[in-house]
């Protein structure tokens, strides 16, 4: 499987997880909890963008900050899969909540920031394609953030798929640009 192949089913992935946070998909995630298993594959599988563009020292970072990010993506994903393994038991849930919440070495890297750098991180590779392929990333460096302000600040899933939806297609748009652009991408990287 080629890698192109590999970050097109991550953002997949992501897409569906997205679909059931946003509660587009029906909720049938008893005994599964298939919104995060599918966000766990994708965010690993996201990692494969740092293959995928050109080389450089913004690239460079750029794959730094989403290795992290995936990272912390695993952490919450395994976090809430604990979560959901207690069922209909809320006292036990609010405790954890409690617990990982007033564990600073939990609750920044694995909740509050370290999830958001995955966004970050692909943010930062769309820059490579500004001058080149400014709408695609437009289209990627205005979702990421906007995808964390629906979800924390207007707490609206809707919003939230829209933004991932618009975060997605300009990674696919970047990922399947045309090879003529490439080329002219990468002699810009020489100079």
């Amino acid at each position: 499987m080629k890698t192109k192949h590999i970050c097109l089913l991550g953002l997949l992935f992501f897409l569906i997880s997205y679909l059931f946070f946003s509660k587009v998909l029906p909720s049938f995630q008893k005994p599964i909890d298939f919104a995060h298993w599918f966000n766990l594959f994708g965010a690993c599988l996201l990692l494969s963008f740092n293959r995928v563009f050109p080389e450089n020292k913004l690239n460079s970072v750029a794959s730094f900050v989403t290795a992290l990010g995936v990272i912390a993506h695993i952490g919450l994903c395994a976090i809430d899969l604990i979560m959901s393994s207690f069922g209909n038991n809320d006292f036990a849930k609010v405790e954890l909540s409690n617990q990982i919440r007033n564990t600073a070495s939990i609750f920044y890297p694995f909740i509050v920031v370290g999830p958001s750098l995955l966004f970050i991180g692909l943010a930062m590779h769309a820059l490579n394609f500004i001058k080149t392929n400014l709408v695609s990333a437009l289209m990627v460096i205005l979702a990421a953030p906007a995808i964390g302000l629906s979800f924390f600040v207007l707490k609206d899933g809707i919003y939230m798929l829209l933004f991932c939806l618009i975060f997605v297609a300009g990674l696919g748009l970047l990922l399947y640009r045309k090879e003529s652009e490439q080329v002219l991408i990468n002699e810009e990287v020489c100079k």
